[in-house]
């Protein structure tokens, strides 16, 4: 299994930096361009919201990034040093209230493009996202494609 870790700066050019290199990870270990996409979107909606919620662009904080390549599957761990924040207090996106607002997707989007997806308290006080895809034809994707199984919490 094979393992990168990065520290990265709280701004929105760290979220190309976590996603370009999550995205070598994965295609080096045999994602297709659909299933690639989806990773894509669910570290860059993980990073725009561990810099912009979590660590509010706070410059003396960072986000930790790693990414662990198994031979069927890629992990992916983004720790924000902010405040963390309780998943059941989010609005539901499709509730009909929120439909039209401009934020709060983020979330849901994660949930249905990775097979696994968990938020934990983070080492460094704030929140942990831990998510993993399984590489196709491994035939343990959910049945509706929504994700949200717990992801094996990362030890350092």
């Amino acid at each position: 299994m094979a393992e990168r870790d990065i520290l990265l700066d709280s701004t929105l050019d760290s979220v190309e930096i976590a996603e370009d290199a999550v995205l070598h990870d994965a295609q080096e270990i045999g994602f297709r361009e659909e299933e690639l996409h989806q990773i894509g979107m669910a570290v860059r909606e993980t990073m725009v919201n561990a810099v912009v919620h979590g660590n509010r662009y706070n410059a003396r904080k960072k986000v930790h990034l790693s990414v662990l390549k198994a031979a069927d599957r890629l992990t992916v761990v983004i720790a924000d040093e902010g405040e963390g924040f309780d998943m059941n207090s989010l609005p539901n996106p499709l509730a009909e209230e929120n439909l039209l607002s401009t934020s709060g997707r983020g979330i849901f989007l994660m949930r249905s493009f990775m097979d696994e997806f968990d938020v934990v308290p983070g080492r460094t006080g704030g929140a942990e996202i831990i998510m993993s895809k399984k590489l196709p034809g491994q035939n343990n994707h959910t049945a509706n494609g929504s994700g949200g199984q717990s992801a094996a919490p990362h030890q350092a």
